[in-house]
């Protein structure tokens, strides 16, 4: 019981930080930004990875390990449907990431910063991201639940 309390408190946290860093992703990532908020941007991107990779190995922890179980998640169509989401939220989150490398090896490289509409393009993204990242815990309710099995 203690380790599935434990996994459980830390997958949450992962969940809080990786919605955490991808504010702060968007809140940098805006038109007119400077040499400071290029720099910052793949910083952000890590940890924002990081996280989410936490979140998904304590994810992963807790089916394994935890209370409920294999044959509890595994039939539910809502795990399904929020891992099929985390997997598109993962595949959006790479062309941000490959922007904001290129922008800062190009401020490193020339002193260049990037272009505005190729900065709000990235930026919707990331609101995509954000948007679809606030249905996970809907997706997770669900699924402790047994909502649909």
């Amino acid at each position: 019981m203690t380790v599935d309390a434990a996994l459980a408190y830390l997958h949450f946290l992962s969940i809080i930080l990786t919605g955490g860093f991808l504010v702060a992703e968007m809140v940098v990532c805006r038109p007119g930004m400077g040499p400071e908020q290029v720099r910052l941007l793949p910083r952000l991107d890590l940890l924002f990875f990081g996280a989410a990779l936490a979140a998904l190995a304590t994810g992963l922890g807790r089916l394994a390990v935890g209370v409920k179980g294999l044959d509890f998640y595994l039939p539910n169509p809502a795990f399904h449907a929020k891992m099929a989401l985390y997997l598109v939220i993962a595949g959006l989150s790479i062309r941000p990431t490959l922007r904001f490398i290129a922008w800062r090896r190009r401020l490193d490289q020339a002193g260049d910063l990037p272009p505005p509409a190729e900065v709000a393009g990235v930026r919707r993204l990331v609101h995509v991201e954000l948007a679809l990242l606030a249905l996970m815990p809907l997706l997770a309710v669900l699924m402790a639940r047994g909502i649909g099995r």
